[in-house]
């Protein structure tokens, strides 16, 4: 096998665990508007380009329906949404630079709910058994739709979570040796 295939399997590995891991610890810890769940997804986009990321997502999502909830496969979507926003930011962009990781994280805040609800809502009529369940429940009481209720529940979490996890990423990206970094800054020729 080649050193780049190997490189690429090996983060890809690396970053679906940082998915499941992080994702899993915040979720046990109620850290409130913060998932973490997405940021393997997001490194692995930055590093390799959005169909790696996108493949790193989806793989979390069916290890995640497989280990803890079956419901998590049908996320994946989101998760690969993620990817492709991130990994055309990029290549487009510097995304070591703090502006590029916060826009970025405002554009996925947007993004994810809007791929996230409508499964949400199908799934589980919008209650998931989160904290944000209750903003669901007040949004409703106060007559909103069962949509505008899930979407900005979920918007606010991902607000935060989406920034702090694009911010967290230009970091690990700058702690990784160059020797193993595919990503120089600004477009990307190795991202696929």
């Amino acid at each position: 096998m080649q050193k780049g295939k190997t490189l690429i399997l090996t983060y890809g590995a690396m970053c679906i665990v940082l998915n499941v891991v992080l994702g899993t610890a915040v979720s046990a810890l109620k850290i409130p508007l913060l998932f973490l769940d997405t940021i393997g997804t997001v490194l692995m986009a930055v590093l390799f380009g959005p169909w790696w990321g996108a493949l790193v997502g989806l793989l979390t999502n069916v290890i995640l329906g497989i280990t803890a909830s079956p419901t998590a496969i049908f996320f994946g979507v989101v998760n690969m949404a993620v990817a492709i926003v991130v990994g055309l930011m990029a290549r487009k962009f510097n995304f070591t630079k703090w502006y590029i990781a916060v826009l970025t994280g405002l554009i996925l805040s947007i993004v994810a709910p809007l791929i996230g609800t409508p499964i949400s809502i199908a799934l589980t009529g919008g209650i998931d058994g989160s904290g944000m369940d209750v903003i669901v429940l007040w949004l409703r009481a106060t007559g909103e739709s069962v949509f505008a209720s899930t979407f900005i529940s979920r918007i606010t979490g991902n607000f935060v979570d989406k920034i702090v996890t694009c911010l967290l990423v230009i970091f690990i990206v700058s702690k990784i040796p160059s020797f193993l970094k595919p990503y120089k800054g600004g477009a990307s020729k190795n991202a696929a």
